[in-house]
Parts: structure tokens; C-alpha cells; sequence
């Protein structure tokens, strides 16, 4: 069921799979107890819960992860409070990347179909966030959806859909209201 998961297919979880989400849970438990004054446990266990960590890369706890194995983030990125981060696929932030309180990242879909629902299949698709890129407070990133580098992201905007680079985008569902010209240097 773990190739079909990592390949966007329908799958249910399995042993396997809970056993990997049981382990996720333990790190964000042990993470987002770490005290201020243990900043190296704090690197170690962030190390431990997710796929990479950038260099000056900070995420103030707490998170919540599915695996966080499939999370990628760059150097010099910062999270605040309450990140939600559902990494049934990959999810790839950038460097220099921005993200305000309670932003949820939400890789997994489920079907339309009521049958497959009520019989516990899922799937979910990859998101990647650019580099440089602002998501608001509150902002939601739903599965499969690309943010170009520089955009910005208004705060409580969903984004159902893929955002290009140098744009600002509000509301639910997120649009582009204008572009950013970057200052040269």
C-alpha cells in the first residue's frame, strides 16, 4: 500500500503505513514539548521527523505531520505556530519560504465515490511550494497545487489550484490580484 500511496493511487492504510504514522507521532509529541532552551534537541528531533531540513530553517511548534518523511524544506525558511502539514505525498517547500499561523498543507484526496470512502480508500497528491514564496496566516494549500517562487499568499486563502511566480493571490478560492515586480539586486 506504500508504493500505491507514494504513486498518487488509491490505497488504504495498512500495518505498515500505521506503524510509520505512529512513529511520525511520537517525534511531533517529543518536538513540540521541546523546551526554548534546547534548541539542539529541538534541531534533532525536527531532523528526525522530517525528509530534509534546511539550513536557519525554523518551525515554531507545534506541527502536525502524517509522516513527515515526505516533507522537504529549505534553508532559511520559517513557520510559525500550528502548522499543519498532511504529507501523504511529498510535500516540497523552498528556501527563504514564509508561512504564518495554522497554514494547513493537504496532500490527501479522497473519492467521490460513497463506497470507496465508506471502505477507507484514499489517495493524495504532491505539493510544492517555490522558493521566497509567503503563505498568510490561515492559508489552506490543497493537494496538487505548485506555488511559483516570490508569490504571496493572502491570509485565510484557499488555494485549489496552481499559483505562477511573482503574484499575489486572496480568498477562497485563491486568484491573483496582482503581480510583483521584484526590486532589482
Amino acid at each position: 500500500m506504500r508504493e500505491r500511496m507514494l504513486a498518487g493511487d488509491l490505497y488504504i492504510a495498512d500495518e505498515e503505513l500505521v506503524g510509520h504514522m505512529h512513529r511520525a507521532a511520537e517525534l511531533m509529541e517529543a518536538f513540540n514539548a521541546t523546551s526554548v532552551n534546547e534548541p539542539q534537541r529541538y534541531r534533532e528531533l525536527l531532523e528526525q521527523l522530517l525528509g530534509a531540513v534546511g539550513e536557519d530553517t525554523y518551525i515554531r511548534p507545534p506541527i502536525r505531520v502524517d509522516y513527515g518523511a515526505h516533507i522537504r524544506i529549505g534553508a532559511r525558511s520559517f513557520a510559525n505556530y500550528g502548522l499543519v502539514a498532511l504529507d501523504v505525498a511529498p510535500i516540497t517547500i523552498g528556501d527563504d519560504v514564509q508561512i504564518g499561523t495554522n497554514v494547513q498543507l493537504l496532500t490527501p484526496t479522497h473519492p467521490i465515490d460513497p463506497r470507496l470512502r465508506r471502505d477507507k480508500w484514499e489517495a493524495a497528491e504532491p505539493i510544492t511550494i517555490g522558493d521566497n514564496v509567503w503563505l498568510g496566516s490561515g492559508a489552506i494549500v490543497l493537494a496538487g497545487v505548485t506555488i511559483g517562487e516570490n508569490t504571496v499568499v493572502g491570509a485565510g486563502a484557499v488555494v485549489t489550484r496552481d499559483l505562477p511566480a511573482n503574484v499575489v493571490a486572496v480568498g477562497n478560492p485563491a486568484r491573483v490580484i496582482r503581480t510583483i515586480q521584484p526590486s532589482a539586486g
